[in-house]
């Protein structure tokens, strides 16, 4: 079984993760026909083989996800870095884009599971005079978080293998079920607080606060369409629910906080400009100089150089 997108139908990447066109995931395993899925309206269960691959493959989903590695390793370049899980480890990926960068495994299999908003707010509903307290500070604001795996998180990873091994799909029914009982175990256990807080939060409102996506985001090269996507907006309500948040358009916001972030990149990396250009989600070097200059006076490779960046670069390595 091979469960991966045929590499040369994915964009190819020549410079730094970060600031290529992304791919649906979702849209990537539902096309796929030798990838093993089940699905129950917006719940997507999927098995993968995935084969060695050369290059990056960027993607982006707007439904949180578990990845659950079953042989070899694998990785994944997030905005706040790079992250990792060998077999028998599980991460959980908020919506969001992040990139698995090339591998030379042969034998990697991953298990996801795509779980939407609706199911876990169903599920802490349910337990509500159950739930233990959690500290509001335990609530992680990256986009991974990993899983701390216990009796029944082992279970059900264990019980998906044996399904998806099978020749015929399980009962809807039971593979809810089965999804219940790991969400209630991380729910009312001790071995995932970040994550609990997490489920938690998704009560509060109906769609994903979109300063939280956005934050998460803003480095990856996604479409105004695609940003809405993941804070599950139509495009009109997005931008009208950004302004009213920001005063300003999400177009506008994202240029300011990418400049924002390469000028930091400038003062405490030795990034090259290129390669911070990439990192911040430009695609055009002469765009970027062109708008880094109308911000800061500057272009990028003088601002780097000028003594009081120079200064603020030494006095955070001292």
């Amino acid at each position: 079984m091979r469960g991966c997108p045929p590499l040369a139908s994915v964009p190819r990447f020549s410079g730094p993760y970060l600031g290529y066109a992304m791919l649906n995931a979702l849209e990537i395993i539902r096309r796929d026909p030798a990838a093993k899925r089940f699905e129950i309206g917006e719940l997507l269960f999927a098995q993968f083989d995935c084969p060695g691959a050369e290059e990056p493959v960027g993607v982006w989903a707007q439904t949180d996800h578990l990845i659950h590695v079953l042989t070899s390793k694998t990785t994944w370049k997030t905005s706040s870095g790079i992250l990792s899980a060998e077999a028998g480890q599980t991460m959980f990926f908020k919506k969001g884009a992040y990139i698995l960068p090339q591998h030379v495994a042969e034998d990697l299999c991953v298990q996801l599971f795509f779980i939407p908003d609706v199911f876990v707010r169903e599920v802490v509903i349910e337990l509500a005079g159950d739930l233990p307290v959690v500290s509001e500070s335990v609530d992680s604001p990256e986009i991974a978080i990993r899983v701390n795996h216990d009796v029944a998180l082992s279970a059900f990873f264990q019980a998906m293998t044996v399904y998806f091994a099978g020749d015929e799909k399980p009962p809807e029914a039971l593979l809810k079920l089965k999804l219940r009982e790991l969400l209630t175990s991380i729910l009312v256990g001790k071995s995932n607080p970040a994550l609990s807080a997490y489920f938690r939060s998704l009560v509060a409102s109906d769609a994903p606060p979109i300063a939280a996506i956005m934050e998460m985001n803003f480095r990856h090269n996604l479409s105004m369409a695609t940003f809405a996507q993941m804070c599950h907006r139509s495009l009109s309500s997005f931008k009208r629910e950004f302004r009213r948040h920001y005063g300003l358009s999400p177009g506008r916001w994202l240029l300011d906080r990418r400049l924002e972030h390469s000028a930091s990149l400038l003062r405490t990396t030795d990034m090259a400009v290129t390669e911070v250009m990439f990192e911040c989600g430009f695609e055009d070097l002469s765009h970027f100089s062109r708008a880094f200059k109308e911000r800061f006076g500057q272009a990028p490779s003088a601002y780097r150089g000028a003594p009081s960046v120079t200064a603020c670069a030494q006095s955070l390595n001292v």
